[in-house]
């Protein structure tokens, strides 16, 4: 019988991950989404809980192009509007 190691987000209980760094990463991304809404719902207050969750992880999920965006260089958001958003 072989034993397999497996992690865990621990702020998001049903993805599994075979590397410690990978979970890791996947949790910081959600906590990052989670202030981002936060953010969101108090700047628009008309967004739903949805939309602002949504956002807010399409935004962690793309920081390091908000990132560039942020630093002097707008035209790194022209990678988002050409590629395909994908569905989860």
């Amino acid at each position: 019988m072989a034993v397999e190691v497996v992690y865990r987000s621990s702020r998001d209980l049903e993805r599994l991950f075979m590397d410690k760094a990978e979970a890791d990463r996947h949790d910081k991304m959600l906590e990052l989404a989670e202030l981002l809404a936060e953010v969101l719902q108090k700047a628009v207050p008309s967004l739903s809980e949805q939309q602002v969750e949504e956002a807010g992880i399409y935004m962690a999920k793309n920081r390091d192009v908000f990132a560039r965006a942020f630093k002097s260089q707008p035209d790194a958001l022209s990678e988002l509007l050409s590629s395909p958003v994908p569905v989860e």
